[in-house]
């Protein structure tokens, strides 16, 4: 036998009779070598004054009476270009921990260039919390404010700072009119400044679409290692990301937090594996703003090129993505007006219903494309529809209505003292259902016509959606008070066993829980969910495969499958009801159980 060596492991080949063995060539040789660090990286020509280019005017101020970061005090550093006339929104660009970069001298020449828009820059120092015995131990937030992986930033940006920007004139009297088209505006920073400029455009795509991240810490200070992850399960979002770092950076004060240097090119892996328009220069480096400083003018061309054209979300490289979004078909709005917790279903005939009074059908747009109105709310806490097209609607006196369809008067009343969340009903007829109870945690229970309700469990935190596997195998409930969702086996009388938490959400940094509402089942079994996240589709060894943000990144609070082949997701959030188009169809929850698809362990 001959043998074949690879560090850890022997693998064996035989040989053809009779042969000999032959001397193998030895490997290549890999340079390893690291560069020697070094920071002197010098200032080109667009980061220095010329006589011949007129210089922007800076103005700064202190901002204080936050309603998102209370108590804090911080610099506003306010950049006008002279090329400003006040005529018109001009473009925006926001440094955190202020101008860095020569931000100023770099705008006034790539603007007198036109290798950038006629900008505003706005430098954002970090706030500071001062102590009741002042001027002693203050509160330093620049990491709570900078390296939280949470949209506080983005909004207080939105809300407090831009606007208080445009309640000061120029030096010569102008207004300062701030564009508020996210294509026309850019943020960025370093280190910690660097992740939060990430943060906002990630939190806030249609707010800010352009990105300049320099020796960036998306390491684990504040969750920032999980956009790695992220990052390859969510869907593209329309940014352009340019990325710097060396390979000495390390941060001597947290080495401890993770490898800097590596977790830079791990960020960048994941944004090219997702299909995002980045750029990177890497350099010899350390935790330093000297190359940074260097490359800021190229960047900023880089980020600011064919503008105004619009930046447009990357193809996905993710597999699940690819098999399950149609090409071109992103959200529509399909209603608007909505409760945020009335709930969604779908009728045999796919029509898509809202619990509105009476329930309103929101399947279609109307005839000139506007959205639908959702009607008045119903009192209805959760609804579902059976085989027959027959409406099981849970009552807010508690409860299970069945009547003939959504416009027809109650024909029987089962459960009445259950005060039921979800539901949903089986080919059969048979009914799970969650419920919530006084100290809002929740029940499972399995109803049926002229029997008494079989309490299945009786520890479920929170109230969330319920669904059966498509050949009826087993069932997921989705607790909204936890990071877990439960999966049980289903047996042949219906009742249930194997109970574990086996589905992992992702949760917000802003949250404590998952959220998760509404489940739906695609034809190969994989699960729907609607969370504070969004849709996050679970594959069927209970893991999140990918993420599906809607419009706004706001929360997802219902979900279903509908259309007439069922091949369209239909989702609420924030008031609203999207829909989108999916190449993998849903399975309606009361259908015939199917054979699945094998699966392997993964």
């Amino acid at each position: 036998m001959a043998s074949l060596f690879f560090p850890g492991a022997l693998f064996m080949f035989p040989q053809a009779p009779g042969s000999v063995a032959t001397p193998e060539a030895p490997p290549p040789v890999i340079d390893e070598t690291v560069p020697p660090q070094s920071n002197n990286y010098v200032l080109g020509p667009d980061s220095e004054t010329h006589p011949s280019v007129a210089a922007g005017k800076t103005f700064s101020f202190t901002l204080t009476d936050s309603k998102i970061f209370p108590g804090t005090t911080r610099t506003i550093t306010v950049y006008i270009p002279a090329a400003y006339q006040g005529d018109k929104p001009a473009c925006v660009y926001v440094g955190l921990d202020g101008l860095g970069f020569n931000a100023a001298t770099v705008f006034d020449n790539l603007i007198a260039q036109h290798a950038m828009p006629i900008t505003i820059a706005i430098g954002v120092s970090p706030g500071e919390v001062a102590s009741a015995s002042p001027p002693d131990n203050p509160r330093f937030d620049r990491s709570f404010e900078f390296d939280s992986r949470s949209d506080r930033l983005a909004r207080y940006l939105l809300e407090e700072v831009l606007p208080e920007v445009e309640r000061y004139p120029t030096s010569d009297g102008r207004a300062i009119k701030l564009s508020s088209n996210p294509n026309d505006r850019a943020i960025g920073g370093g280190s910690t400044g660097a992740i939060a400029a990430f943060t906002v455009a990630w939190e806030r795509p249609d707010a800010f679409r352009r990105v300049f991240s320099a020796i960036g810490t998306y390491v684990g200070m504040r969750g920032g290692e999980q956009y790695y992850v992220l990052v390859r399960k969510t869907e593209p979002k329309p940014l352009r990301i340019f990325m710097q770092d060396g390979v000495h950076d390390e941060w001597p004060g947290g080495p401890e937090m993770g490898d800097w240097w590596m977790s830079n090119q791990t960020m960048h892996r994941a944004l090219e594996f997702a299909g995002y328009d980045v750029r990177h220069v890497w350099g010899a480096g350390s935790h330093d703003g000297s190359q940074a400083a260097s490359v800021f003018p190229e960047a900023m061309r880089w980020l600011w090129r064919d503008w105004p054209a619009a930046i447009p979300a990357g193809l996905p490289g993710n597999p699940v993505l690819k098999m399950i979004l149609q090409a071109g078909e992103g959200w529509q709005l399909a209603a608007d007006g909505c409760t945020p917790a009335s709930g969604l279903a779908a009728n045999p005939q796919g029509q898509v219903f809202y619990g509105s009074q009476g329930l309103t059908e929101i399947s279609h747009t109307l005839s000139n494309g506007k959205p639908l109105a959702c009607g008045q709310p119903a009192g209805t806490a959760a609804f579902a529809f059976g085989a027959d097209g027959k409406l099981y609607r849970a009552r807010a006196a508690g409860g299970v209505e069945i009547m003939a369809g959504p416009a027809k008067r109650s024909s029987t009343i089962l459960a009445r003292s259950l005060n039921i969340r979800s539901l949903t009903v089986r080919s059969n007829g048979d009914i799970y259902a969650v419920t919530r109870t006084r100290d809002a945690q929740g029940e499972l229970w399995l109803i049926r016509p002229h029997t008494v309700p079989v309490r299945l469990d009786t520890r479920l935190k929170g109230g969330g959606g319920v669904a059966l596997s498509p050949d009826g195998l087993w069932l997921f409930v989705a607790q909204s008070l936890s990071r877990a969702g439960l999966s049980y086996r289903v047996r042949s009388d219906g009742t249930l066993d194997a109970r574990a938490p086996f589905y992992d959400f992702y949760v917000p940094a802003w949250a404590d829980e998952s959220g998760a509402a509404g489940i739906g089942m695609d034809r190969d079994g994989s699960a729907y969910v609607a969370t504070a996240m969004g849709v996050q589709i679970f594959d069927r060894n209970g893991r999140v495969a990918a993420i599906l943000p809607l419009p706004g990144n706001v929360a997802a609070t219902s979900l279903c499958f509908g259309g007439r082949n069922f091949d369209t997701l239909f989702v609420a959030g924030g008031g609203k009801v999207y829909r989108r188009r999916l190449n993998v169809p849903g399975t309606a929850p009361w259908a015939l159980p199917a054979k699945l698809p094998p699966w392997g362990a993964g």
